[in-house]
């Protein structure tokens, strides 16, 4: 399973020298550089090829690491941990590899019993925990069950199930604390504790991906368009439901937000694709790398990690 993971910075200004650059090589990928700016709040922190191949990068320096053993790794905000999915099952479980990066400790945490998985993992805003995504394939399609939450301070996990969630349903934390998921043509907030539905967006469009859709304010959530529109990047107004904004581009993928005032996306370009920074008329102020297109089409996934507030 793929992990597209969020990134969100924002734009610093200067009337100083500008900025140093520096081109951060991503192994792998076929020469992709990450164009990264002195001053950046996040960083890129690990990124991977579909569930094959998982880099992880080092706490300091620009070093990336093959995971070989995990499918999928994220850091967390702040980056003070690591949170790996392994890429088979231990002693009949599925589990997470949590890392304190301040000591090199690991903690092995199991999750679902095979044959189900918990997978895409979602940091909490507070870094202190990381929601996974239950599934069971049957009859040869992956069906979402529920969700798990690990508690990475007293390395515990506990799961709920739910019952009719959508089949592309994927848990992810609103900035509240509670989980939001695809529904219908739409979305849901379930209550943590219990998975009990506390809000709908009925209509409101689908989620952009597994990643964080709230903007780093929380007064602005993104997602695909509905069908009846002819703009494919919504803005929802937490607060209603209500389609606050559209956003008039054709992206290939949305990572989620930049800043407050502006999005992540992957967007064609000259045969090929870029990452790139779009304002919320849907134009390109940044591009953070040029994509290879046989490089987009093998699952490419990036996670940052937020180093200071936007």
């Amino acid at each position: 399973m793929i992990a597209h993971l969020v990134v969100a910075l924002s734009l610093t200004f200067s009337t100083a020298v500008a900025p140093a650059r520096a081109d951060v090589v991503l192994p792998g990928t076929g020469g992709v550089k990450y164009q990264e700016k002195a001053g950046d709040p996040v960083r890129l922190a690990a990124y991977g090829l579909g569930t094959r191949r998982t880099y992880l990068r080092s706490a300091t320096g620009n070093a990336f690491t093959w995971e070989k053993t995990l499918s999928e790794v994220s850091v967390s905000p702040g980056d003070r941990w690591t949170a790996g999915v392994p890429a088979a099952y231990r002693s009949g479980y599925d589990s997470l590899v949590v890392t304190d990066r301040t000591t090199g400790r690991s903690t092995s945490i199991r999750t679902v019993k095979k044959p189900m998985t918990a997978s895409y993992v979602s940091w909490s805003r507070d870094a202190r925990r990381v929601a996974l995504t239950v599934e069971r394939k049957s009859a040869g399609k992956w069906r979402v069950l529920g969700f798990t939450v690990v508690d990475v301070v007293s390395k515990t996990a506990r799961t709920v199930r739910i019952s009719g969630l959508s089949a592309e349903a994927g848990f992810w934390w609103s900035p509240d604390g509670n989980l939001v998921s695809r529904h219908g043509a739409g979305l849901r907030v379930h209550r943590v504790s219990d998975g009990a539905v506390l809000r709908t967006y009925a209509g409101a469009g689908l989620p952009t991906g597994p990643e964080d859709a709230f903007s780093p304010s929380g007064r602005r959530l993104v997602t695909w368009c509905p069908a009846r529109l002819s703009e494919h990047v919504c803005l929802i107004d937490p607060a209603t439901g209500r389609i606050a904004q559209r956003v008039a581009a054709r992206p290939e993928a949305v990572f989620g937000w930049w800043d407050d005032s502006h999005l992540i996306a992957v967007v064609a370009h000259r045969g090929a694709y870029r990452l790139a920074v779009l304002d919320l008329r849907g134009r390109v102020t940044r591009v953070l790398a040029g994509l290879p297109a046989r490089t987009w089409a093998a699952d490419l996934w990036l996670n940052f990690t937020r180093t200071r507030a936007s």
